[in-house]
């Protein structure tokens, strides 16, 4: 009893500290998502994160609760406690579900931004833009979907030019105009790797916070059963 009291207390505690850590994984996969909108359009692909979002909500007062029962075995707090337990392990269970199944097609992704790159209008004299491609390449510091050369092959085939847009370079290099003849001043992976690789970030980081958090759930109901196995059966009529 000694034992679940102290695991009981002692996982309320960190209950808080992982709804910190799911909120940021929520924000993160939402706000990554808003800022590539224009290649992901269905809204459902933020749905794992949104969970995250409620998971954290939920997880404030399941901790406090949590400590409560450790410290007084109410039968009205231990009967509520298992009901929050088993709303955050169904929560818990779909929001990593869709993370690990969530996987964006290459194909679809890569046709995407190709569609960008072609449709964007460039010249060598011209100033930064701030086109979708222009403000992509410089978040993710990357040039084309593959690597700089999609310019070449997006271009007509009478005019090969000599540059490729300024939000290609490199941020160290203030100087660089995108010319061809400095390639080592642009950046030399494409954007289609890097953006999949945030994303699978993002989908791990969730997917395996919620395994955790799971892992930590069935403790607490375990140490929230033993606690509740001391009271007669007609007390705990809540249930």
């Amino acid at each position: 009893r000694s034992f679940a009291q102290f695991l009981l207390r002692f996982l309320g505690f960190i209950f808080w500290g992982i709804a910190a850590t799911h909120a940021f994984g929520g924000v993160f996969v939402i706000l990554m998502l808003k800022n590539y909108s224009y290649l992901f359009q269905e809204s459902y692909l933020s749905l794992p994160g949104l969970l995250a979002l409620a998971t954290a909500l939920i997880l404030l007062p399941t901790g406090l609760l949590a400590i409560s029962v450790s410290a007084k075995c109410s039968r009205n707090k231990q009967g509520a406690l298992m009901y929050w337990l088993l709303l955050l392990l169904c929560l818990e269970i779909s929001s990593a579900a869709l993370a690990r199944s969530y996987c964006i097609r290459t194909s679809q992704l890569e046709s995407a931004m190709g569609y960008l790159v072609h449709q964007h209008n460039w010249t060598c004299s011209q100033d930064p833009g701030s086109s979708t491609v222009d403000v992509m390449q410089r978040k993710l510091q990357c040039c084309g979907v593959h690597n700089y050369t999609d310019w070449l092959k997006a271009s007509s085939s009478w005019y090969q030019p000599a540059c490729v847009p300024e939000s290609c370079c490199k941020e160290k290099h203030s100087h660089c105009r995108g010319d061809l003849g400095h390639v080592e001043q642009l950046s030399e992976e494409g954007c289609l790797k890097k953006l999949e690789d945030e994303l699978y970030f993002a989908m791990m980081y969730i997917f395996w916070s919620c395994t955790l958090l799971s892992i930590l759930e069935l403790l607490a109901g375990v140490s929230n059963g033993i606690l509740m196995r001391e009271q007669p059966l007609c007390r705990l009529g809540i249930l």
